[in-house]
């Protein structure tokens, strides 16, 4: 028997490992683009200045990409150390697109980043330019594979449950690749990462422009970012709806726990500002409200209802039944000992097998649970309200204090001119960094605690998918991994300080007015 202690445990582990990652992966997404962008510009003008920009920004590019690649390769190991019966269960689904993303997108990023950097004299500018710009396609293409991966984990269509080997089976692919909630994911992360980019050079553009160093560099980059920022914030807004739509529309439990929205409302819905959610009484001990802002958000409409939790849970209480009597039919096929009846029984409710396999957890006996544990079952089957209700809320936080920022940024840089005189301001700038980072952390957080408790969406329990191993074996490892990925991170950070303490190498400071100390 699995213990408690190990599965939570693993869940940490893995937690910690995708999250430290994530830190990397927004940056590389977006800066890959920029330094493509000002390339372009090099090799379309012949201006020197901004093949400096691009030599110095792929400088941090380069460091951000090793330390993201370091951190990376570990979480693929864990899907067969401590996920095992996940990897066995839904391996042949979603193995494909990883096994993709690293024969395709991967080697292609990997390759011409190494040629990035020693192709300089070695490649005329049109040929380094591509060389670039298949830097910056392989960063995508590899998110791009990897969240189409996670985006089957979120809606689990395409793929059909074989009793006989007892594992989900593909049965297509271009719909796998296709599927709305996975692309719809892949583009609000690039999104996401174009934005915690152009912050970045936006707040290292501000730290020269304070320091009165390398003044025309740090300005042309900031206003390439800026206008960079502008189309990440949009492209973000826009696929942040269209993902509110397919959360609404294919996991309804996912969005009442980040609304804390325990009842069903006559439409529209009203939106929580603000709540303390109890999640054992199913209510919110406060509330403040927008009437009918949700209805709006999740629906696009004025008269469709938004499904509360409330309801939710007593609909999956039925799901709960039917997947007890799925799961004892299954049981019975695979012991040679199902009768006709029972191999019926398990074609009518093959659907809710899931919530047979997370009644498992809970049952003493699988083949006559108790109202009560069908009940607790059915009440644990929908994610955490308070983590989803607030990341969410702090996510959301963060992009507003990003869009204000920069639009002021950009109010001072294009038309008052006079942004190097605002000292202030310029470190407000420099401040708002990490505000993506977080931002985007929050957003996996809700992405994947909103799934809860779930590994794969209503088939398979996170509890069902872990490897058979001791809490102390997980425990250890979990610890090693908190001091190694934080090491990692320090080195990042001490390494991008020296980069940026150091600046820029002109490479023809005379031609472009001169020295800039």
């Amino acid at each position: 028997m699995i213990s408690e202690a190990m599965i939570e445990l693993s869940r940490w582990q893995f937690a910690v490992t995708s999250m430290y990652h994530f830190i990397f992966v927004p940056l590389t997404l977006g800066l890959s683009w920029m330094i493509f962008i000002m390339e372009l510009i090099y090799v379309r003008t012949g201006n020197v200045l901004y093949k400096d920009m691009t030599r110095f920004w792929g400088k941090l590019f380069g460091i951000n990409f090793a330390i993201g690649v370091a951190t990376g390769i570990t979480m693929e190991f864990e899907f067969g150390t401590n996920w095992s019966n996940y990897s066995h269960y839904v391996g042949d689904i979603f193995g494909a697109p990883l096994a993709i993303e690293g024969l395709l997108a991967f080697f292609l990023e990997s390759t011409f980043i190494g040629l990035f950097f020693t192709g300089w004299n070695r490649f005329s500018k049109k040929g380094h330019l591509v060389i670039t710009f298949l830097t910056a396609l392989g960063s995508n293409l590899s998110a791009m594979w990897i969240l189409i991966a996670n985006g089957w984990m979120q809606y689990p269509e395409f793929a059909v449950f074989s009793p006989e080997k007892m594992r989900m089976e593909m049965v297509d692919f271009f719909g796998l690749i296709t599927s709305p909630v996975a692309q719809v994911k892949f583009a609000h992360t690039v999104c996401s990462g174009y934005v915690t980019a152009a912050c970045f050079v936006i707040g290292i553009s501000a730290f020269f422009m304070l320091k009165k160093r390398h003044l025309k560099l740090a300005k042309r980059s900031m206003t390439v970012a800026i206008a960079f920022c502008f189309c990440g914030m949009a492209g973000s807004g826009l696929t942040g709806d269209l993902s509110a739509l397919q959360v609404t529309e294919h996991q309804p439990a996912k969005l009442a726990a980040m609304e804390a929205e325990f009842e069903t409302q006559e439409p529209p819905a009203a939106w929580n500002v603000f709540a303390l959610p109890s999640q054992d009484n199913m209510e919110n001990l406060i509330s403040i409200r927008v009437p009918a802002l949700l209805g709006l958000i999740a629906t696009h409409s004025l008269d469709t209802p938004v499904p509360g939790l409330r309801d939710i849970v007593a609909e999956n209480e039925v799901r709960v039944a039917n997947g007890a009597q799925a799961l004892s039919a299954l049981t019975k096929m695979r012991n040679g000992t199902a009768t006709e009846d029972d191999k019926a029984v398990f074609a009518q409710h093959q659907d809710d097998l899931g919530y047979g396999l997370l009644l498992s957890t809970y049952a003493r006996d699988i083949n006559a649970p108790t109202e009560a544990e069908i009940k607790t079952a059915a009440h644990n089957s929908v994610p955490p309200v308070f983590i989803s209700f607030v990341s969410f809320r702090a996510m959301m936080t963060m992009v507003g204090l990003i869009g204000l920022l920069t639009l002021g940024a950009a109010f001072f840089l294009w038309y008052k001119r006079d942004l190097v005189e605002r000292e202030k301001f310029l470190k407000i700038l420099i401040c708002i960094i990490p505000l993506p980072f977080i931002a985007c952390e929050f957003g996996w957080i809700l992405a994947e605690v909103g799934r809860q408790p779930w590994a794969i969406q209503d088939i398979l329990p996170t509890a069902l998918a872990t490897s058979s191993l001791s809490a102390v074996d997980v425990g250890l490892s979990l610890l090693c991994f908190l001091g190694i990925y934080s090491l990692f991170l320090l080195i990042e950070l001490t390494l991008m300080y020296k980069a940026v303490q150091k600046g820029p190498a002109m490479s023809n400071e005379r031609a472009l007015g001169g020295v800039y100390a």
